[in-house]
């Protein structure tokens, strides 16, 4: 008669049966619970025009310039410091090399130095970005 042999090691085993489920479950849950973060620029009361013309935004890729009256550049959702403002001149051409139609849009504060609004302008023109749009507010006055 054969001798029954004695397991000395117990096979440790995690069942894994339900985990797509749990992973779906978990996915659903921070899909519902996450909330994306809005970016709206630099706070700029900009000027306002007797007439304006509207960019569709669907057809054209936008770069949003903003500045501000504490002299703060802000490219689309990456702040600029004034120190630093020859980086405008590589992204943007950066960004006209992977898309030539990119319109720049510089939104200006009423209370912005010139010497700003000057300065963005030579980092477009170092950039061949040379499609400007000066954006103003579409308050119109009577």
């Amino acid at each position: 008669m054969p001798r029954i042999k004695k397991k000395l090691q117990v096979a440790a085993a995690i069942p894994t049966a339900a985990m797509p489920d749990i992973i779906f479950m978990l996915l659903i849950f921070f899909m519902v619970a996450t909330t994306f973060k809005q970016f709206d620029g630099l706070a700029v009361l900009v000027p306002e025009a007797k007439m304006t013309q509207k960019i569709d935004a669907a057809k054209r890729d936008i770069a949003y310039i903003w500045a501000d009256k504490n002299d703060r550049v802000m490219l689309d959702d990456q702040l600029i410091p004034l120190e630093n403002l020859d980086e405008l001149a590589p992204v943007l051409h950066d960004r006209r090399s992977t898309n030539p139609r990119t319109v720049i849009s510089l939104k200006g504060d009423q209370e912005c130095r010139m010497k700003v609004i000057t300065d963005i302008q030579q980092q477009c023109r170092k950039a061949y970005a040379l499609r400007v749009n000066y954006t103003t507010s579409a308050h119109f006055q009577n």
